[in-house]
């Protein structure tokens, strides 16, 4: 990227773009230079303007993007590294203990489940039992099985509940957090570069635009035919090379012009002339 080429922003930074642009046309009449809003164009006018010439005002700040990106790139590569070893030491890690743990997990889902089937069952004929007269000897055996059986259970729902909000407790503090859309857990050398970015972009590109395009009266949209796009801009970080036809200003294109020699006879010098 030169300074004297204009940048082509990224998708993603295209919503920064337009968000300085919103908040430059928001806040226009707390500035003097921008007090005319309204008035010949309005602010919807100068945001399709703008917009349409993004490429333009974007040169403004391309040293300043240029750092912005190439930073940020550089910050992103480093976490994806250690994401991709991360997931591929992962199975080389876990190899010893994942037979261990999933057993436990098996464990903590059967204890409940068998643990409340078998207190169901060992209950319910038990009080069947004590429902007959004369009651069978073994029915408060029965019944007492049926409430150990009742104990394991919520014992074991119990257990079932700590491990899942350990399980979720340890996720969460391992988790990475995600980066929002538009710029959000930044690095500091990222986030300072991009401020630094935003603020050239506002100062020296969106600004100086806003400006000349309402100073110049050929960007009426009131005059007949379609709008006309803003003729002439304040140099906002580059210049336009200057083009001119070989005969403008210069003689370095015309072409050469060349007079015969004039040849006489060695006898022949006109009428005043006599030979020898």
């Amino acid at each position: 990227m030169h300074m004297n080429s204009a940048p082509h922003l990224l998708s993603e930074d295209r919503a920064d773009f337009e968000r300085i642009l919103d908040d430059a046309l928001r806040n226009a009449h707390d500035r003097p230079d921008l007090a005319e809003v309204g008035k010949r164009l309005n602010a919807e006018q100068l945001r399709t303007m703008a917009l349409n010439a993004t490429a333009l005002i974007s040169t403004a700040a391309a040293a300043e993007y240029e750092h912005y990106a190439t930073i940020r790139e550089e910050s992103r590569s480093p976490a994806s590294a250690a994401s991709v070893r991360d997931s591929v030491l992962e199975p080389d890690k876990s190899e010893g203990t994942g037979s261990g743990a999933g057993f436990a997990a098996v464990i903590t889902v059967l204890v409940p489940v068998l643990g409340g089937t078998a207190a169901a069952i060992f209950l319910l004929v038990g009080y069947l039992l004590k429902a007959l007269d004369p009651a069978p000897a073994f029915a408060n055996s029965m019944l007492a099985v049926g409430w150990f059986f009742g104990a394991i259970t919520v014992v074991g729902i119990l257990a079932a509940a700590v491990g899942l909000l350990i399980t979720a407790l340890r996720n969460g503090a391992t988790q990475l957090p995600a980066e929002e859309p538009g710029g959000g857990e930044l690095p500091d050398e990222v986030g300072r570069a991009r401020e630094a970015w935003r603020h050239a972009l506002l100062e020296r590109g969106i600004l100086p635009f806003l400006r000349a395009a309402l100073a110049d009266p050929s960007s009426d949209p009131a005059a007949p035919g379609p709008p006309r796009s803003v003729k002439s801009l304040p140099t906002i970080g580059y210049s336009r090379p200057n083009y001119s036809s070989p005969g403008e200003g210069s003689t370095a294109g015309r072409r050469p012009t060349f007079s015969s020699p004039d040849f006489t006879s060695p006898d022949f010098g006109g009428p005043e002339h006599k030979p020898e």
